[in-house]
């Protein structure tokens, strides 16, 4: 215990930063869902025009996640993250400009904005897996990618009460204004804080020590210049190596079906409160804050326990499966509410099904924990894309069941559906859990 007394703390100062980031980027996400109830009312936009314009973001997201991977690896992750946050901030202070529209100019114009936002948010995810990879050894990187993983339901507990008093007393635009604005504030003091761990002037040697000996990603793999045809063949073999790995497409999957809880919950979920539950908008924002409540707390003891089972001596393979597998069928509670008629009970589902899917999501540590050294921002791209592909499917598909059906019971299903194929993604696709390339 003294040991670890004397290495010092700066990790999760890092950690913390990384957090705070990822809550204004949720933020930044869902701020448009907050917006929605009164934003298409005055600007009359239908059910599915507004799932397409919810999808906007998902496309640009997934699309760019390739690419946003290739610049991590390329310029490092603390400087391309500091690009994003100031490019995220500003398209969102431009969302408020749209109140001047109505109709297709409107959803036009709002699809091209949650277009750029995605484009620029794409590689704040890998980012987050990449600085973790190197500021936290392996017996510490489930807990630390559970706690920036979870920053996306503390934005709701902290921000969407303040939204639904934004649009309630000052109009939906001043909403975008507001989060963009706090985006720029927190840039000013990103550089400060997230650097890499041998640039970084406040890490000392103990602390340096312990992340080599336990497997942080330290040292950048060398990036020799080489001719083009070079250069070209080895970025082949990296993406030949992620996209025929077994267990890697295990992963894509399980990513895939619990990102579409996360885009219900993101984009749809306050308007299920006031459409479908009679909340108005104020009451809605307060109301989801006891299910993000519940999966932030989820998430991080999702975390804890598989860092506790690894420690116990559990394989790294079912240290990191069995929170996943538990917490996605635990999420299937969210059936209940469509049986139900008290908002007492629908809060307690939800809050159950959040709970559950927060202690599920460690997607982003086991990528830290098997990309190869030489290609982690490349492979949690990949790993993003994939899973980031219901945040296009999602939206649609819910804003068409919304408009041929009026009622919410099949999307619940839907979202009942995906956490069951996610916990058998995990069980019977993903294969053993170790770093691809250091089984040689």
């Amino acid at each position: 215990m003294e040991a670890i007394t004397r290495v010092g703390r700066l990790r999760w100062g890092v950690l913390a930063m990384l957090f705070g980031v990822t809550i204004i980027n949720y933020a930044v996400r869902s701020a448009l869902s907050l917006a929605a109830p009164s934003l298409s009312k005055d600007l009359g936009i239908d059910p599915l025009q507004l799932g397409i314009v919810f999808s906007a973001f998902g496309w640009s997201y997934v699309i760019a996640q390739v690419p946003g991977g290739w610049l991590l690896d390329r310029f490092g992750a603390p400087r391309v993250y500091l690009w994003v946050i100031v490019a995220w901030s500003i398209i969102t202070v431009a969302h408020g400009a749209v109140v001047w529209l109505s109709g297709a100019a409107a959803v036009t114009a709002l699809f091209a904005l949650r277009f750029l936002v995605g484009l620029a948010e794409a590689p704040s995810f890998p980012a987050n897996a990449r600085v973790v990879a190197s500021w936290f050894p392996a017996r510490e990187r489930g807990t630390a990618s559970a706690v920036f993983n979870a920053a996306q339901y503390f934005a709701t507990v902290l921000f969407a009460p303040l939204m639904g008093w934004i649009v309630a007393d000052f109009g939906w635009p001043w909403v975008f204004v507001t989060m963009g604005a706090l985006g720029l504030v927190v840039s000013l003091f990103w550089g400060r804080v997230v650097r890499d761990p041998r640039d970084h002037p406040r890490l000392g040697a103990g602390e340096l020590g312990l992340l080599v000996e336990g497997g942080a990603l330290v040292d950048p793999v060398a990036q020799p210049l080489v001719d083009p045809d070079a250069a070209k063949a080895e970025n082949r073999r990296k993406m030949r190596v992620l996209l025929t790995t077994p267990t890697l497409w295990g992963l894509y999957s399980g990513q895939f079906f619990i990102n579409t809880l996360t885009y219900f919950f993101i984009t749809w979920f306050p308007v299920y409160l006031v459409q479908a539950r009679g909340l108005s908008v104020m009451k809605a924002g307060l109301f989801a804050t006891m299910p993000a409540v519940c999966g932030f707390i989820g998430g991080v003891l999702g975390g804890i326990w598989s860092d506790w089972l690894l420690r116990r001596g559990v394989s790294l393979t079912w240290a990191r499966k069995a929170p996943v597998v538990a917490g996605m069928l635990g999420a299937l509670t969210i059936l209940g509410c469509n049986f139900v008629h008290s908002n007492t009970l629908v809060l307690l589902f939800m809050s159950l099904a959040f709970f559950g899917k927060g202690v599920g999501a460690l997607g982003w540590a086991v990528v830290a924990d098997v990309a190869p050294r030489d290609s982690a921002g490349l492979s949690g791209g990949i790993f993003n894309m994939f899973g980031n592909i219901s945040s296009i499917t999602t939206p649609i598909l819910i804003g068409w069941i919304l408009k041929e059906t009026g009622s919410f019971d099949l999307v619940l299903m839907l979202v009942a559906g995906s956490a069951l194929a996610a916990a058998l993604s995990y069980l019977f696709l993903v294969g053993k859990i170790e770093r691809i390339g250091a089984q040689a």
